[in-house]
Parts: C-alpha cells; sequence; structure tokens
C-alpha cells in the first residue's frame, strides 16, 4: 500500500491531466521536478503529511502545492493556468487504492519570481484522507 501523500499526489496528477484545456497550455504535468522541461509546466512540491488518525483507523492530514513554471514577459499567462488549476481542482478527487479522501480543500495562491523560471505560481490545497 503506498503512503498517503503518494496515492493522494498520484490522483492529484490524474485530475489535472485529464483537464483538457489545462494540458493543451503546458507542456507538462509532473510529480516532482523534472530535469528538462519546455515553459510553461507544472511540478508538483514536496508534500507534508501529519497524523490524523482517530480511535477507529489512521488518518492523515496532507498539504500539497503545485507549481507552474512560466518563462512569460508578464504574468498574464500564469493567472490564466492558475485559475485553469483551480477549476480541474473544483470537483475534488478520487479517492486513491487504499485511502478515502475525505475533505478537499483549497488553500491559497502566490505567485512569485524564481530562479527555476522568470515566473512562477505557488497554488496550494489541504486533503485529509483515512485508511480503508
Amino acid at each position: 500500500m503506498s503512503s498517503a501523500l503518494e496515492a493522494v499526489q498520484q490522483a492529484l496528477v490524474v485530475r489535472l491531466s485529464g483537464h483538457v484545456a489545462l494540458t493543451d497550455l503546458v507542456s507538462g504535468i509532473f510529480d516532482g521536478p523534472p530535469p528538462r522541461a519546455d515553459f510553461p509546466y507544472i511540478a508538483l512540491a514536496t508534500g507534508a503529511s501529519l497524523d490524523w488518525s482517530h480511535k477507529g483507523g489512521v488518518g492523515r492530514e496532507l498539504s500539497l502545492a503545485l507549481t507552474i513554471h512560466d518563462d512569460g514577459e508578464t504574468a498574464a499567462r500564469l493567472h490564466r493556468l492558475m485559475a485553469l488549476v483551480e477549476d480541474a481542482l473544483e470537483p475534488g478527487l478520487d479517492d486513491p487504492d487504499g485511502w478515502q479522501i475525505v475533505t478537499f480543500e483549497f488553500r491559497r495562491t502566490r505567485i512569485l519570481r524564481s530562479a527555476v523560471s522568470p515566473w512562477s505560481g505557488l497554488t496550494e490545497y489541504r486533503a485529509r484522507v483515512l485508511r480503508e
């Protein structure tokens, strides 16, 4: 059985990969920083996992972050891509094998300059899951 973080990150990549309007605009959606990719692309950042267990079962609270890297002259395309990510994740995620997603919530977004690309957009979510 995979860890809760790994399982939910895989479900996140599947959901984003199925959103045609988003995938038409990015070179790829990666489960971590790719060695090489054309801009713009989406990479999942390292997440965090906290204990969310209860008397009757094992649970985790997960912090999930994904970064959109872009080389546009302005942040306009990045804003559009970030909106498409939110649109793709609005319905939530399908339960991954071995885990039930109890809550999946949008946390925040922010845009920053980075060493990796001229523009980076960070989008963060929180998920609470229980082992089935």
